[in-house]
């Protein structure tokens, strides 16, 4: 594995990795505001940090030093046989590095799917890579054949200690995760630590794995973290806004012929009282005729965040011709893919909380432990939801059959229409047949959204490529609800109820963890 590690210029120190030794980190400057989301973990966490103001360039660890103050970044075992690569940039009065990981595990010999041919495997690089959506899809292209490398900053981790969260399922390391693919498979992901706010970083990664296409996950994902208070709202539009902006360049200057998968939401649309159409919309007005660009409505500082990466992929597809798929997701739920079922160490994440948690999977976990399920207000919120296995095989499609040079596409990428209520309604009738007891409660709405309203959007384009849909049958919910009651003894129930409220958010820094 190929890695560079793009943190910041600060030193983190925690007693998880003193069992480290032979480190070598050279390391490039990254956003103040990282540090700042680093040192809010600090107070409940056994580690130190200290940093250095006075120089504004990055100097390397010495021996014997760690970097991250997260128990699960990086493993004692997936650090053996790093060797050590310096390069000098004699434009910048700094330093960088890169450095490779070599697994000692004995892996079997590779062996492709693909038909007789010698056509060069296409590179796909997946930001956001060790996260819910990000982390199957890389195992599923990695199985398909494709050369794929994660880029992430392993921020999404570091969200859970600050917040007091966890995963309902237990999550390995992404070195273990990686480590345990290989061994499985004999198929390598290469990995690029680092946080693609730093341009210089990005760079580095673009111009060392030389992607085809690039899928781009690597976002604040949660609308209620975006709603917790000012930082977190800043943090959330800096951290998306710029990334997208840096990897647009990056695409520009680096690989001109690379095709962006953006991953969009349904959310940037609201929810109108005509049809959503996908992307754009023609519209005849006092006698002309013009397609633009469906209005948006969005409904939190992280869809407006998505809204505002729409806008820029848009202008840069006509201004330099880059070609880019927006992926307009809908709700996913489950956890299960062929590929993380094949080992524990590859298994997902599950979010049940009320800050990262989506609808369907909150609900199972809540009927699990016996919790009522929590519906928002009068529960005719309707969205399009799809199940994690179509997520991978639309991001697979869109790579499969990429935009044309200057296009910019939009897919609505969903599968299904529920309501909050149907969802209850749907969930309290497979946990019966589970033996549970299931109940629902109303709580007031912390968001600010239509209750009951129209919802119809089409979403056509992605099942003419060939979209094979994973329905929300009977079976998948006995098989989720199962999964939550397997790991229900996991489950921190003071998490379940909302505390974030879009109406008073305010400028204090509001301490989550524990609530």
């Amino acid at each position: 594995m190929r890695i560079c590690f793009g943190i910041s210029s600060y030193k983190f120190q925690n007693p998880h990795f003193s069992k480290l030794s032979a480190v070598n980190v050279c390391l490039i400057k990254s956003r103040t505001i990282l540090l700042k989301m680093a040192q809010l973990l600090s107070s409940p966490c056994p580690s130190v940090i200290s940093l250095s103001s006075s120089k504004n360039y990055i100097k390397p660890f010495g021996l014997n030093q760690t970097f991250f103050n997260h128990p699960q970044v990086l493993s004692t075992s997936s650090l053996k046989g790093l060797l050590f690569q310096e390069k000098k940039q004699t434009r910048r009065r700094r330093r960088s590095c890169v450095f490779r990981a070599a697994i000692s595990q004995q892996a079997p010999p590779e062996t492709s799917t693909n038909d007789s041919s010698s056509s060069k495997p296409k590179r796909v690089m997946v930001i956001g890579g060790d996260g819910y959506c990000g982390w199957a899809t890389a195992l599923h292209l990695s199985k398909k054949n494709y050369e794929v490398a994660i880029v992430d900053n392993l921020v999404r981790r570091l969200f859970d200690h600050q917040l007091g969260l966890e995963s309902l399922t237990p999550i390995a390391s992404i070195h273990d995760r990686i480590s345990r693919w290989k061994a499985l498979t004999g198929k390598t992901i290469e990995l690029y630590v680092g946080d693609i706010c730093d341009f210089e970083f990005l760079a580095e990664s673009f111009k060392s794995f030389e992607p085809d296409s690039v899928v781009h996950f690597g976002e604040q994902r949660s609308a209620p973290y975006s709603m917790i208070d000012r930082s977190r709202a800043v943090f959330t539009q800096h951290n998306n806004v710029i990334g997208t902006l840096n990897v647009l360049f990056a695409i520009k200057e680096f690989g001109e012929e690379c095709h962006l998968v953006k991953l969009g939401t349904m959310g940037e649309y609201g929810t109108p009282n005509i049809d959503i159409e996908e992307g754009y919309i023609t519209i005849t007005h006092n006698g002309r005729t013009d397609t633009l660009p469906y209005p948006k409505q969005a409904s939190s500082f992280y869809h407006l965040s998505k809204v505002h990466d729409s806008h820029n992929i848009a202008f840069t597809c006509k201004a330099w011709g880059i070609r880019a798929t927006d992926l307009n997701q809908g709700v996913v739920y489950g956890v299960k893919t062929d590929e993380t079922e094949m080992h524990e160490e590859l298994r997902n994440r599950l979010d049940y909380d009320a800050v990262f948690g989506t609808a369907l999977n909150r609900f199972c976990v809540q009927a699990a432990v016996g919790h009522p399920l929590t519906v928002y207000g009068k529960g005719g919120q309707t969205r399009g939801y799809l199940d994690i296995r179509d997520t991978v095989q639309c991001v697979e499609l869109a790579i499969a059959n990429p935009a044309k040079a200057g296009e910019f596409r939009v897919f609505n990428q969903f599968t299904e229409q529920f309501s909050v209520n149907e969802l209850a309604s749907l969930v309290t009738k497979a946990g019966s047949k589970l033996g549970l007891d299931v109940t629902k409660m109303t709580v007031p709405n912390p968001r600010v959204e239509a209750e009951e309203h129209y919802y119809n959007a089409k979403h056509t384009k992605l099942m003419e490529l060939g979209l094979e849909p994973h329905y929300l049958s009977e079976s998948l919910l006995d098989s989720l609800l199962n999964f939550a009651v397997q790991f229900k003894d996991r489950v921190d129930t003071k998490q379940i109820m909302p505390s974030v409220s879009w109406k008073k958010i305010g400028v204090k820094t509001k301490s989550m963890g524990g609530a």
